[in-house]
């Protein structure tokens, strides 16, 4: 059997469903008696299961809002940080604009040279 990861799991589904049940249940019901047990068993491990996925799903949105949050107050910080250093934006974009002119301009003349 593959675990998480890739690995190969000691443990068949069988183990699995009788250690689980050996946590939730006192060890002398281990054993389902009946195919209504088995069934009332998997339905209560299926709830169980969504109830920790979407905790955790939970957890994950929680952590994606702060690191949103995080981004934000660092963009500013940023921007505060140029602003206070005297950094203009559009004077920035207008010469990244102009070395990208010269940069297609000498690519051209290159082009043309070796022809």
């Amino acid at each position: 059997m593959v675990g998480k990861g890739g690995t190969a799991s000691p443990f068949g589904l069988t183990d699995c469903v009788l250690l689980l049940q050996s946590s939730n249940k006192p060890s002398e019901d281990v054993q389902p008696q009946s195919s209504q047990d088995l069934t009332v068993f998997v339905q209560n491990l299926l709830q169980q299961m969504q109830g920790r996925f979407q905790t955790m799903s939970d957890n994950i949105c929680n952590r994606i809002d702060e690191m949103g949050t995080r981004i934000d107050d660092l963009e500013k910080s940023i921007a505060d940080l140029m602003t206070q250093a005297g950094y203009d934006e559009n004077e920035a974009a207008k010469a990244a604009e102009t070395t990208t002119e010269k940069k297609n301009d000498e690519s051209k003349a290159e082009a043309k040279a070796t022809s």
